[in-house]
């Protein structure tokens, strides 16, 4: 990229290069700006005549060339934003996904008791379960992952966002909480078929925490068939998956036994997420 001295210059350059290896090459050189002016989006548009010192030239070049070879954002970063929250991120977890919110959206809508229980399964960042910790403060939540980075990544996300309410622990799904129950149960698991084309633009991200055997649904059926065992009378589990496997999953959550099994679609109008309620 040749030598530019204006924010305006870098920005579309940088788009134009961007464009070929991303759909969102706009947003991508606007969110590299903002990273290194340490400025808002809006600044941005304000004052594209800024001239950027060579210090903040080799900061956005190096980003720039990383993320043409594909490097997410967030790696880079180092940080991402989930439900109004700012999330340390790291190659051991996957990056927190608009679609994912969701999930807590719908779930906060719930008629949960008010001092309720929640599990969150496979938490990586700990995204879900700080997000549902941070809005309901009378709740008690706890998160788990097996992969004990996650939960160190995890724990230093609550701790900065000076959560209480929220607890991280190492557990291969349910192992770690036995006689534990919850009046609520969420997780978002791994669910891409292995062989899954689209897998190649997440060559990034690490796949234990993508794909999962059986056409992606393995650990959607062990979640579905051992949560009745973790959940209070009434209470509720619902789970991220795939746009194509609200059929099954649906399928799987009435043979466990649930009842009100529904499905809800995302921001993308694709099916993301489905739930049903334990027999009172």
């Amino acid at each position: 990229m040749a030598l530019v001295q204006t924010l305006g210059e870098w920005l579309k350059q940088s788009q134009q290069e961007l464009a070929a290896v991303c759909s969102t090459p706009g947003i991508d050189a606007r969110l590299c700006l903002s990273h290194v002016l340490q400025v808002s989006n809006s600044y941005l548009y304000s004052y594209p005549e800024r001239i950027l010192t060579l210090a903040e030239l080799t900061q956005l070049n190096d980003l720039l060339t990383k993320r043409l070879q594909g490097h997410p954002l967030a790696y880079l970063f180092g940080y991402w934003h989930f439900f109004g929250l700012t999330l340390k991120v790291s190659p051991s977890t996957l990056i927190p996904r608009p679609d994912t919110e969701i999930l807590v959206e719908y779930v906060l809508g719930l008629a949960l008791p008010n001092k309720a229980k929640v599990l969150d399964l496979g938490t990586g960042t700990g995204a879900i379960a700080l997000a549902l910790a941070q809005q309901r403060q009378q709740w008690q939540v706890t998160a788990v992952d097996y992969i004990s980075d996650a939960v160190a990544l995890a724990e230093t996300n609550r701790v900065a966002l000076a959560i209480t309410n929220c607890r991280m622990l190492q557990s291969n799904w349910f192992d770690a909480l036995q006689g534990e129950q919850f009046d609520l149960i969420v997780s978002n698991p791994p669910y891409i078929d292995p062989q899954d084309p689209h897998l190649i633009a997440l060559k990034h991200e690490p796949l234990t925490a993508l794909t999962a055997a059986n056409n992606g649904m393995a650990d959607i059926v062990q979640i579905v068939t051992q949560a009745q065992s973790h959940l209070n009378a009434g209470g509720w589990l619902w789970l991220e998956h795939g746009y194509n496997q609200a059929e099954a999953v649906q399928h799987l959550l009435q043979q466990a036994g649930f009842t009100s099994v529904e499905s809800k679609r995302d921001y993308g109008n694709n099916w993301r997420i489905s739930g049903g309620q334990k027999r009172g």
